[in-house]
């Protein structure tokens, strides 16, 4: 099963989770079954490419999607794909990962999405 959380960096396993998803410079991706890690940069459309997040790393084989928070259009989008979203993620990778293990991490729904927390383009906060 490919794991993804989007990075601020190359630093694979040691590599610090990025706030904004849609907006990281890479992502990385866990095999969980083979334990390859993997970062590759992040070419979706908002960072100049042609698809959006969810369609690019569907394309990626990405199956779980751990991120900080995110819009809840952006859920539906990953639920599209049939890529399931866990929200709650900081730290690195590596701290991502653990916590998701061990259950601390939130599947993504309307009620903990960002649009229901306040999320604005001006202030960009997430508090959940």
């Amino acid at each position: 099963m490919k794991v993804c959380i989007p990075t601020k960096d190359n630093n694979g396993m040691s590599g610090a989770v990025e706030q904004h998803f849609g907006k990281a410079p890479t992502y990385t991706i866990l095999d969980t079954d083979s334990g390859e890690v993997s970062v590759i940069p992040n070419t979706s459309e908002h960072m100049g490419g042609p698809d959006l997040p969810p369609k690019f790393l569907h394309k990626k084989g990405v199956e779980i999607m751990l991120c900080s928070g995110l819009g809840y259009k952006a859920v539906k989008m990953f639920e599209s794909y049939g890529i399931n979203v866990f929200v709650g993620a900081g730290g690195t990778v590596q701290d991502t990962i653990e916590a998701w293990k061990a259950g601390k991490l939130c599947n993504a729904n309307a009620e903990n999405s960002c649009a229901e927390h306040g999320h604005d383009e001006a202030g960009h906060d997430h508090h959940h």
